[in-house]
């Protein structure tokens, strides 16, 4: 099916660059990367930079064809702080602008669709084609018929039966994928403001075996004068080793650099973390350095699901399974069931454990990935947050006053619906300045953290020497000098690893709940665990801790007025820990979890806007407890 959308869809593939690859890398030409000039950094990391790495817009094949009208330049607008117009006619502004923004279009088929509908209608009439007329004449008639053009679109594709007026030759399908991509990084190079907004260039790869999910974002550091020499790769392999292969060329002919983010695991029916390459065979250390280097981050968190962990994967973690629901039934259309025996590769804490298990017998670890969050949003509205939520599509925008309840399965009545997406999340990037090349190199390094909308401000350090009082003198400058920041390793002397971890709450958000460690390890005979450690949380003189179990910090949420309190919890949580079951020798991943106290869903906060009735599971679900993921720290063992 996708090999035949591509190509009717215009999508490029010439430059890609497959031969004579080497290792991804390139020189740094100046602290702020590809002709921005030179700003003023600090020292360490001054501050979480907060951004989307995943965001559609009319050039998407998808995002079009379903309704969206607005742009890159809209996008950029929106993110960076402007008022824009949503597609279905809704003012539409952040409260808070975004520091970073990378649109994420997908390469398969980039602007096919909007190029067929912007195209005259006496070209149309000119191919003699009545079911290309009938599918432009409804792309202009209304998003719902727009919506209902693409997926008879997507099943002429699928079944081999794309008009012949559609296909077009290589050559032209080359030109018009480079010209949009050449007028879209002018564009990204004008929004770009060194110091105070950055705007990023990517694509999304979209690789989906049989509807499973393989799909990565592709993040470049570089400006136009790079990233104009390729174009966006398309998802047409039979695994993912193309993708890196583009990416080692792009290093190899412009010295720039370039990065993936794997995402939404949760529907890749367990292909994603395989302990296996994709034909099934043993996986080699080979693949493994490849994709440790290629995909240092790993997006955690989306509007499509929570992918941090399962109960069937975490069955004593209390907290497992947050946003989840609907997404847990199967691949990515729904066209395959999902099994309990797929979960282990769809979920992040599991791959966290398998990749030190297969460092234990490979020497390099896969999965050695940071967790941010971003929106995969697919209306040009980067926005993760709850009182403003502008949906996953222009179908789901809140002008359509009951869309908790629409199906969202592709067209089907069951399964899937409107309130089972999330509105989260959000990329946190520790950088000493916001310009590319810090933020890719937050990225490069790990030094992120992932959130499922709100922005809470999460630092971690590990060490062997941390205690208390290091918060009485410049325990940042002790974090990095002593110790390394959230994404580093350390080698095991001997001694068990200690942390300092800060979390304050969003200053325009809930309280916070507790702070959590995620520890897993890998024990002598090489089986795989998992620890979940409550380290401080709120009142802790009156939350005793029963049965080893910290009891719920309350609910102040007024279900009637989607209203909260932050009467309960507390704005600051930190705490020097050590972890109490250290083994030498272990190899061990920690990562923190931050939980805010319960507060209103968007469907929560479209029941009372609009006055319409949830069904008592989407009503159950409307009050929730958003979180913070922050990126591993691995404990190695010292080599002998």
């Amino acid at each position: 099916m996708r090999r035949n959308l591509a190509r009717w869809a215009l999508a490029g593939g010439a430059a890609m660059l497959l031969a004579g690859c080497s290792a991804l890398g390139g020189p740094d030409e100046s602290q702020t990367g590809d002709g921005e000039g030179t700003i003023e950094l600090a020292e360490f990391p001054d501050r979480p930079y907060w951004g989307d790495t995943h965001l559609h817009t009319n050039n998407s094949i998808d995002a079009f064809g379903f309704g969206v009208r607005l742009g890159p330049e809209d996008a950029l607008k929106f993110a960076s702080g402007e008022e824009v117009t949503s597609t279905t006619g809704v003012k539409a502004k952040l409260s808070r602008p975004l520091d970073f923004l990378v649109i994420a279009d997908h390469s398969d088929g980039l602007g096919s669709t909007r190029r067929l509908y912007e195209a005259p209608r006496v070209a149309i009439l000119a191919m003699n084609d009545e079911t290309v007329l009938r599918w432009y004449d409804m792309m202009h008639e209304s998003p719902e018929q727009s919506q209902r053009a693409i997926a008879e679109l997507i099943n002429a594709a699928a079944n081999g039966t794309i008009p012949e007026a559609l296909l077009n030759s290589q050559e032209e399908q080359d030109k018009a994928t480079s010209e949009i991509w050449t007028t879209h990084l002018d564009t990204l190079d004008r929004y770009n403001k060194p110091g105070k907004f950055t705007a990023l260039a990517g694509f999304e790869y979209t690789l989906m075996p049989d509807g499973n999910n393989l799909h990565r974002v592709v993040m470049f550091r570089d400006g136009s004068a790079k990233t104009k020499q390729v174009v966006p790769y398309p998802g047409l392999d039979s695994d993912v080793t193309g993708l890196w292969s583009y990416m080692e060329g792009y290093a190899k002919k412009t010295g720039g650099q370039v990065l993936a983010i794997p995402h939404n695991s949760n529907v890749s029916n367990g292909l994603m973390f395989q302990l296996t390459l994709a034909d099934g065979s043993p996986m080699t250390a080979d693949y493994a350095k490849r994709r440790a280097m290629h995909e240092p981050v790993v997006e955690a968190t989306q509007i499509k699901g929570d992918s941090e962990t399962h109960p069937f994967l975490s069955p004593n973690d209390e907290f497992a399974g947050f946003g989840i629901k609907g997404w847990e039934l199967g691949n990515l259309p729904l066209t395959r069931k999902t099994t309990p025996d797929m979960f282990a590769g769809n979920y992040v804490r599991e791959a966290l454990k398998r990749g030190i298990s297969l460092e234990q017998k490979l020497g390099v670890n896969p999965y050695a990935f940071g967790l941010i969050g971003s929106t995969d949003s697919h209306t040009a509205l980067a926005t993760g947050d709850e009182d403003n939520f502008f949906g996953k599509h222009t179908g789901n925008e809140p002008a359509i006053k009951d869309r908790a309840l629409h199906s969202q399965n592709l067209g089907t009545t069951s399964g899937r619906f409107g309130w089972h997406y999330l509105a989260g999340g959000y990329a946190a990037a520790w950088a000493r300045g916001n310009t590319r090349a810090e933020i890719f190199d937050a990225f490069k390094r790990r030094e992120v953290y992932a959130t499922t909308g709100p922005r809470m401000v999460l630092r971690v350090f590990g060490g062997f020497d941390f205690s208390a009082a290091d918060w009485d003198g410049d325990w940042v400058r002790k974090g990095y000098t002593s110790g390394v920041p959230m994404g580093g390793e350390l080698s095991d002397g001997g001694k068990a690893p200690s942390f300092l971890i800060s979390a304050l709450k969003d200053p325009d958000g809930a309280n916070l709940d507790r702070v959590q460690v995620v520890k897993g390890w890998v024990d002598a005979a090489g089986n795989m665990h998992e620890q979940v450690y409550d380290v401080v949380w709120s009142d802790m003189d009156k939350r005793v801790k029963s049965g080893g179990k910290v009891p719920a910090v309350g609910d102040t949420v007024d279900r009637k007025t989607a209203k909260y309190t932050n009467t309960i919890g507390t704005a600051e949580l930190r705490a020097a820990w050590t972890d109490p079951d250290y083994r030498a020798g272990q190899r061990a991943f920690y990562y923190v979890r931050v939980l805010e106290i319960p507060t209103p869903r968007w469907t929560l906060f479209d029941m009372v806007r609009f006055g319409i009735k949830l069904p008592k599971d989407a009503l159950d679900d409307a009050v929730a407890q958003e979180r913070a993921y922050s990126s591993p720290i691995w404990l190695k063992p010292t080599a002998s």
